[in-house]
Formats: C-alpha cells, structure tokens, sequence
C-alpha cells in the first residue's frame, strides 16, 4: 500500500506540476527575474493548495461515499440549492479539517520562502540555449514519468489501485487530486468485456423477468418508504423503538442490502430494479435518460396514480428529473409543502412535518396509488427540531439522535395513516438509501458497509409476517412487489423476487464488484477474484478462501462476468426495457 500510494501521488503531483516545470526551465535569462520567480512561486502555491484541499474533503467524506472524490465532488451535481447552506455547517462540524489545511498553507509558503541561492545571469549562447533546453527536455521527461505512474505499457488507472491494498482499502493507495483529475470533465463509459457469447450469456444469467400470478391483481396502494442513512448499524440498538417493533410485524429480511453507497444510487435501484455498478452514479452518469421500466410505468398501466415525495430542495440529487425518466405522474419537494416554518436550515423540510404533508397528500389520491417517500433529517448535519432537543437518546454516534427522531416521524405518521380509509389496503415497503458513516468491526467491511434493513408490511395480512435469512437487496424490491400485488409484466430486472429459489446480492464500490451467494461472498475487480469468504461465519473477512475453494470461486466467477457483461451492455445500449 506504502509503494502504490507513493506512486499515486507522485502522478498528482506530476499531472498538477508539469506546466510550472516548464515555465521555471524554459532557455533564456527571463526565468531569472523577480517577478516571474513571485509569479510563478504564488501560482504553485495556489494550485497545489487547491488540489491538497480535496485530500482534506475526503478525510470525512470518504466514510460515507467508501472511495475517494471524483470530479462530480466539484460540480456538486444534483446539489445545488443546498451547497450554499451546507459548506458552512460542514466547516463548523468538522473544524479541525480547516485549522488543519491552514496550518498546511502555512507550512508550505514558508518552505516557499525566497531562496537564498543567487542566480548568476547567463552569457546566452548556443551551447548555453543547448544546455538549458537538455536541462527542459530531461525535467518533463521525469514529470511525464512520474504522472504515467512509471514505466509500465500502459499509463496507471484508478482501477489499478487493487493491485497494492486488500479488499476495501484501495482508497489509502489512491489520493483525491488524481481521482479528479482522471474524471475532469469526462462522462462514464462502461466497456463491453465479451465474457460469453450471447447464447451463453443468456444461459448464466439473463435479466429479463415474466411475473406469472395465479390470480388477478390485488389492486393494494403500495407506499414505500426510503429511510436517509438508516443502515444495520442504527437500528436494533435502543434508538428506533417504532421500527424495531414495526418489523416484529412485517415481513422482514435479516440479510438486507443496499446496492449502492450514496443516496443517490438508491432510487433506481428500488424504483427500476437496476444496480450501482459504476462509479459515476446512474441518475447523473450520460446514462440517466436511458429508458427504464420500473415501478411508476408498470403500476400506471395498471390504473395506479403515481408519486414521489422528498423534503429536500426540488432538484435534490436530480430525483426529479429521474422522476420523469422513471414515469410518475407527480414529484413533490420543498417547493410544494406549503410553509417554510419547518425547514431545518440546510437540507429541507424537517421529517415529521413532511411525513404528515405525504399522508394528507395521499389521502387525496384515489386507490389504488403507488406512492414513495425518501426521508432527510438523519442526513449530515444531522439537524432536529429545537423543541425536540433532549427528547431523543444521543447514542454512541452523531447520527443516532436524529435517527431517534426520524423514527418518532414515522410513529407519528402510522398514527394519522391508521385513520384514514386506504390503510388497510396498502403494502407498505421499508428500505435504507444506504448505510452510515458511523459503522464498525463488521460494517467496514465490503459486505457489512452494505447492510440495511428491509422489510414489507401489510396490516392486513397477519400472517405476512416473519424473518426471512435470504440475502435481499434494494434491485428484489419491484419483482417482489410485482409478485406480492399479482401483477403480469415483463420487465428488465437485475434483482430476484422474494420468492424466488435465487440467492445473490451484487453491489460495487472502490472499483470492486461485491458478489453475495448464499454463504459466500466473492471480491472481483472486473477481469479476476481477489477474495472468497463465508461472510456469515467470517463477518471480518479474515479468511480468504480463493485457493482453498477452488470450484465455488469458478462457480462464482461465472455468474459475476455475465451479470456484468449483461449489464454494461444493456445500459450501453439502452436496452433496459423489453423491446417489442
């Protein structure tokens, strides 16, 4: 890890430095003068400062993303309307990253100081512009080595980072200012691996899904609701007692999945059954206009009125326009709820607040109606209501009062929807956007920075309830439903139902696909397995079993290619519907 960081970062340094190499060295006596030297000198130090600054971004936000910041960090994409009223929040919560990055520009203008070593003016000469321009030659021949990562065939890539750490870790090998500067300005594209041959692919694995009920549509509302940072490691602990006792009622999945780690990864994996497995999130990559056929479309056809509802500002991590790709009839953000007296101050509208405006809106609709809504108040900064100061256990982390709090919206939120005529006859589904920054021991790991609890509640089913040990991911939610509600359809689907005999999970972060089947995880980065554990027994993944299971890793390194080599192409080409 020591020797891949280094040569990471000498590429930083040799991409950000290459031009002042050579205005410093360039032949003539010009590069003597004062005020060139001043120039030069502040514009190093201005542009490195900049670059070093998002190393000390991610000393924090890295816990919640798991890999370092690309360039989408700097646009903020998606995020707009509230960056202006977060960046100051951030300073104050995180104080110690600025003192800290002033003490660095400090340091390093100091180490800048004007040399003490007097330039004598050079006689200039042929053999003395020869020799100046050897000098140039040589100095940008070190710095384009340095930025190619050495002398290998190939210039290094951020994927190569695998090749020096263990699973998870490649992020202390890679450094920020060269995950930026290799996604400047550039648009994801998947490539085509060409693992197997259609018919093979289609033998392995094929994403195209035909519901077959036995009877005729229920017709139930379905309402699911998606919990900001509710991972495993904040329930179940003293803090959500609704919830906890919630699930006592509900069909619950013990080994629950999220297939991203930022929020927004989490909409088209629950609404369109489609997974994060790119580094530049769907809704924001050059495919977000893709077609999909998920929930909202399938439902509508089905004479289902559709919804979304977000607290956050209209535009927040571009739902909206998802929104419209995905087919709902209505989104409804900050813009809609009618008063400005509960807004936290920096994301949106407080949840309990919200969460009593989604059931008014609601009640509104008539049956049957497909509605979802993302909560906000458990996200960083992790802001309450004054009056509910106190009210609330603090936890063992930052985030646990206001997951107290959420919960506390969500009883209040059953006991209004308890009331009103369409309760008993809707499916509510629960799920996590992704887990917090917050975990430990098991949850750092590529399996456990993943889990989130999901479960489906119907009060008017006693008996769909229980614990179910199969592996469930956020992508099972809209094959399940479509079985649970009895509805026919077609659909391109990279989840399995709840019913199904199937057991995998897949999910990808820090340039490693994360295969779950069964007891067994497998670590691939794109062309080989780099570790096999039985997660279940081994929840640090300390024993890596790739030569000791030979057949289960072949096994599973089958599926994995096809389920990539199906994905990559599909959303390649725009192939995530079924064509007629």
């Amino acid at each position: 890890m020591l020797l891949g960081g280094a040569i990471y970062d000498w590429s930083a340094i040799g991409y950000i430095n290459l031009l002042f190499i050579l205005l410093h060295l360039l032949p003539g006596n010009f590069k003597y003068n004062k005020g060139y030297q001043s120039g030069l000198k502040i514009g190093f130090f201005t542009i490195n400062l900049i670059f070093i600054a998002t190393n000390f971004v991610d000393f924090e936000y890295f816990k919640f993303t798991g890999r370092r910041s690309s360039f989408g960090l700097i646009t903020a994409k998606g995020m707009e309307n509230e960056i202006s009223g977060l960046i100051p929040l951030f300073l104050i919560r995180y104080w110690y990253l600025p003192i800290g990055f002033i003490l660095i520009c400090f340091l390093l203008w100091r180490l800048l100081s004007a040399p003490k070593i007097s330039f004598p003016l050079e006689k200039l000469s042929g053999k003395i512009i020869l020799k100046q321009t050897g000098i140039l030659l040589l100095a940008m021949a070190f710095g384009f080595l340095a930025a190619r990562g050495g002398i290998g065939e190939k210039p290094i890539r951020i994927v190569d980072a695998v090749n020096y750490a263990s699973i998870g870790n490649t992020a202390v090998v890679l450094n920020t200012p060269y995950s930026i500067m290799k996604t400047l300005g550039s648009k994801e594209t998947l490539t085509d691996p060409k693992f197997y041959s259609q018919a093979q692919l289609d033998a392995i694995f094929n994403p195209v899904i035909t519901t077959k009920p036995s009877g005729p549509p229920t017709k139930k509302n379905l309402v699911i609701v998606i919990l900001e940072s509710f991972g495993d490691e904040n329930i179940h602990i003293g803090n959500t007692p609704f919830l906890d006792s919630l699930i006592t009622k509900s069909y619950y999945f013990k080994n629950g999945f999220a297939n991203g780690k930022v929020s927004i990864d989490a909409v088209p994996s629950t609404m369109s059954s489609i997974p994060s497995l790119m580094n530049t999130p769907m809704i924001s990559s050059a495919y977000s206009l893709n077609d999909v056929y998920g929930l909202p479309k399938i439902l509508k056809k089905q004479g289902y009125a559709t919804s979304f509802f977000h607290g956050a500002f209209n535009g927040s991590q571009n739902f909206d326009q998802y929104c419209k790709v995905a087919g709902f009839d209505q989104y409804y953000g900050k813009n809609e709820y009618p008063n400005d007296d509960a807004f936290d101050g920096s994301w949106g509208v407080f949840d309990e607040e919200f969460l009593q405006f989604f059931c008014d809106k609601i009640s509104t609709f008539p049956s049957p109606f497909f509605a979802s809504v993302f909560t906000i108040s458990s996200h960083i900064p992790y802001t309450i209501p004054e009056k509910y100061k106190g009210k609330f256990p603090k936890g063992t982390e930052v985030i646990h009062e206001s997951v107290g709090y959420t919960d506390y919206s969500l009883r209040q939120f059953f006991k209004k929807a308890k009331t009103q005529p369409w309760y008993n006859n809707t499916l509510f589904v629960f799920t996590a956007d992704h887990t917090s920054s917050s975990g430990r021991g098991k949850y750092t790991t590529n399996v456990g920075k993943f889990r989130i609890p999901i479960f489906f509640f119907d009060p008017s089913k006693s008996e769909f309830q229980g614990v179910s040990e199969k592996n469930f991911q956020q992508i099972d939610i809209l094959p399940s439903v479509l079985d649970y509600l009895n509805i026919e359809s077609k659909v391109v689907s990279y989840g399995k139902s709840y019913l199904s005999p199937k057991d995998f999970v897949v999910s990808y972060v820090d340039n490693v696909y994360n295969y779950i089947d069964g007891d067994y995880y497998l670590a691939f980065d794109g062309n080989k397995s780099i570790g096999l554990y039985q997660f279940k027994t081994d929840p640090l993944l300390k024993d890596n079993l790739l030569t000791k299971s030979p057949e289960i890793r072949k096994k599973m390194e089958t599926f994995i290619k096809a389920y990539i080599q199906s994905f990559n192409e599909r959303v390649s080409n725009n192939q995530l519907t079924v064509k007629p």
